[in-house]
């Protein structure tokens, strides 16, 4: 079978394709024929620098959609055939994807594959950031960082369905910000500029609640733009700058609180909870309050050319892997 691989730190170049042997499931794992794979900036972030990378040489890849080929033992209610989408901890760009038997999801009537090859890292994310996490009520407001992304599209519709007041957004560009506009959101701000816009939008009470994967400054700046009793919640560290604390002085004064999420590291903690909670977001999607679109798509040997346009920070929704000619 045809993998992508990459055997030292650097740019998209890096990034190679190999003919391996498909590997076979062991207890609680299953392979899938994958035919589409996410491409995330996670995956980015793994080529560049390292990013949750064990040992070299590391195949990239967080998400995919396809059939399941063959069943590990004691693997119930999974078949082969099967069309699924799964979460793997890395190895998603490949024609054949092992996967434990708890991440893997089967998909409900109506989604297809390739729309769900988009969902195991977005959605329950983006899920979980709105309500588990978030805890967004009717009549709130809401600012998100990304706003344009693939997670920013998605909390865009998510919020705005769950009632939100105000649904503002954070975005680098012009283009950036016309696209986040189509997926929910009243007004998207600039990063140099978000507190002063916040204050002028919401008539200087600031928002119930701020949804931040840039992590560092951007962090502490938007504990700044939070309303009293307000909300933030911190699901990355894009800019890489070193992690920033929170504590009772900034915290005390007006009763707010700070929350974390991450998808991957609930797989690893709590994976009874990841399954409730994707089972949830997916029904979003089935009954038309999500959509998210696809805005490019290549196939698996350049997957260079997909991480070459994250890396421009470019690109808005989700970018996908093909793995068929």
């Amino acid at each position: 079978m045809r993998a992508i691989e990459f055997q030292e730190y650097g740019g998209p170049e890096v990034l190679h394709v190999v003919q391996t042997a498909a590997p076979e499931p062991g207890p609680g794992q299953v392979t899938i024929e994958a035919l589409w794979a996410g491409v995330n900036f996670a995956d980015v972030k793994a080529r560049a620098e390292g990013y949750r990378v064990a040992s070299l040489p590391y195949r990239p890849g967080l998400e995919v959609s396809g059939r399941i080929r063959a069943v590990g033992e004691g693997v119930e209610d999974l078949w082969a055939g099967q069309e699924v989408a799964a979460l793997v901890d890395g190895g998603g760009y490949a024609e054949v994807v092992l996967a434990e038997a708890a991440r893997v999801f089967p998909l409900p009537d109506g989604l297809d594959l390739r729309t769900a090859a988009t969902l195991p890292t977005v959605l329950p994310t983006a899920h979980a950031l709105v309500h588990e996490v978030g805890r967004l009520r009717a009549g709130e407001s809401v600012l998100v960082h990304g706003a344009a992304g693939g997670i920013g599209t998605a909390v865009g519709q998510l919020a705005r369905a769950a009632g939100a007041g105000a649904v503002y957004g954070v975005a680098s560009s012009d283009a950036k910000a016309d696209y986040a506009l189509k997926y929910g959101y009243d007004e998207v701000f600039r990063p140099d500029t978000f507190e002063t816009d916040v204050r002028r939008a919401t008539g200087g009470r600031g928002v119930d609640l701020v949804l931040d994967p840039m992590g560092g400054d951007t962090l502490r700046r938007g504990l700044e733009a939070l309303a009293v009793f307000g909300r933030l919640v911190s699901f990355g560290n894009a800019s890489g700058a070193k992690p920033w604390r929170a504590g009772q002085g900034e915290l005390y004064a007006q009763g707010r609180s700070v929350a974390g999420f991450s998808v991957l590291a609930l797989a690893q903690s709590a994976p009874d909870a990841l399954r409730a909670l994707t089972e949830r977001a997916l029904r979003t999607v089935c009954d038309g309050a999500v959509t998210l679109p696809v805005t490019a798509e290549f196939p698996l040997p350049d997957a260079a050319g997909a991480h070459q346009l994250i890396g421009e920070r470019t690109s808005t929704g989700k970018l996908l892997l093909r793995t068929t000619d």
